[in-house]
Formats: structure tokens, sequence, C-alpha cells
């Protein structure tokens, strides 16, 4: 799928310049304009330059096919990331330094919000998507209408309000955790495929 094409081809050093697309490093205990000054200062290859990068490109009606389809799989990859929290981040590595326990297997907190949460659901992509595909016109026009800046100081907001949960190493998380998170999951899922939806209108014409 194009959506986790960027996350196979990491292994290969030909697409290793690709690694940090995928975040944003931020400093903690930003308010909104602290973000957007940091963010409008930034020059690092990251998911914010990244992404403004391959929307210009993608714009540019001469682009050659094979570049094409390779930014579109980086814009559906990228997009997603951003609105994973621990992806607009600069603490613990966005949490792959932050040692839990879920459901008593080693992991990361970075992990569980990449994926375990996502796969404790047990359900399909078709499946999930219906589960959580209900918006109202009014939600669509604010989500698309909203800058990318916007987008990833929603991810930053949360992802500050995660790290003070851990409070220690190896902490065991359950299902308590996914009862008290899986609302702003299925949210941020949400928001990203329609702001996705948004771009692609906007780059497309449509």
């Amino acid at each position: 799928m194009s959506s986790n094409w960027p996350d196979f081809i990491k292994s290969d050093p030909a697409y290793s310049y690709l690694s940090p697309w995928h975040y944003v490093n931020v400093p903690e205990n930003l308010d909104y304009e602290a973000f957007q000054s940091f963010l409008k200062k930034d020059t690092t290859a990251d998911a914010y330059t990244k992404l403004n990068f391959i929307i210009k490109e993608l714009k540019n009606k001469q682009l050659p096919k094979d570049k094409k389809l390779f930014y579109l799989r980086l814009l559906i990859h990228i997009v997603g990331d951003v609105h994973q929290p621990l992806h607009i981040s600069g603490r613990a590595q966005g949490g792959n330094q932050v040692k839990v326990l879920w459901f008593n297997q080693p992991s990361n907190l970075h992990s569980v919000w990449d994926e375990k949460l996502i796969d404790y659901q047990q359900l399909s992509y078709t499946e999930y998507s219906r589960a959580i595909n209900h918006t109202t016109a009014a939600e669509r026009k604010k989500w698309q209408h909203e800058s990318i800046i916007k987008w990833l100081y929603d991810s930053y907001t949360i992802s500050e309000n995660l790290f003070p949960e851990i409070t220690q190493p190896d902490q065991k998380l359950s299902y308590r955790y996914n009862f008290d998170h899986i609302a702003t999951l299925n949210e941020q899922l949400l928001k990203g495929g329609v702001r996705l939806a948004g771009l692609l209108n906007e780059i497309f014409g449509k």
C-alpha cells in the first residue's frame, strides 16, 4: 500500500535520506505562537518542511510521472505520520526511549501509538475506516481549512500530555490506557484522512 511504502523502504540505503521526513523535533512546552515561530524558521529536512516541498512539487503540471508517484506516496504517508502525536515531539526521540509494557510485552511509547493501540482494536483497514468515518460537513470544512502548522500543533499538544502519564520505567499499559486514549486516536486518524482528502483535491483540482 502507498501509505506504508515509505516505512517499507527505510532499510534501503538509497532511501536513508528520507528518514527525517517522518517527524519533527520540537522543543518542549511551546504555546501556539512559539510553535508557529519555531516552524516558520525551520530549515531542517523534516515532516513540516518536506510536506510543504512535496505539495509544491505535486502542483507542478510538468512533474514527470515517476516523480509524481514517488511524491504522492510520500504525501500520503507523511500526512498520516504528522497525525500520530509522537511524530511531533523532541522528547525522548518521540517516545522511542520511553520503555513501557504493553499487556506485559516490552514496547515503547512511540510504538504503542504507532501500532499497538490500532492493532488492539482488531479491525481491518476497511472495518476501521467504516467505524470512524463519520464527520459533519462543518467538521470537514474546518479541518481542511486549517493550516499544516495547526495540524502539527494538534499533535504536539497531545504528545506533550502523553509523556507525564508515564511515571516509571516499564510502566504497564493495557485496557485502561486503551480506554483513556482511543477517542483521541480515532479523532487523529479521522482528521488525517479528511485533511489528506482536502490536500489531494487542492493539488489535483477536484
